[in-house]
């Protein structure tokens, strides 16, 4: 007859955890309700300059600016925040 070592679950003993972890969760979700608010901002901020560059009879996207955002990301964030950078450029500005 084989006996069963009981999981940390069973025993109580990762209850803390599962505390833990739905606590941290739930400020994760506040983060996001958070950082698609700010997106949104951005959104509605990155149409106004477009608009008043248009206006003066510019071009709807500053490619030099461009640059310097991917490149402010890709050094606070690694790689990854070029990629980031790009997802925000796109939803602000559409595609190139």
């Amino acid at each position: 007859m084989a006996t069963t070592t009981p999981t940390p679950a069973a025993t109580g003993a990762g209850a803390g955890a599962d505390e833990r972890i739905a606590e941290d969760r739930e400020r994760i979700d506040e983060l996001d309700r958070r950082i698609i608010r700010l997106v949104r901002e951005r959104m509605e901020v990155s149409a106004r300059i477009q608009q008043a560059r248009i206006g003066a009879g510019g071009r709807r996207v500053n490619l030099s600016r461009e640059m310097e955002i991917l490149t402010r990301y890709r050094e606070r964030l690694g790689r990854p925040g070029t990629s980031l950078a790009m997802t925000l450029l796109e939803l602000c500005r559409g595609r190139v």
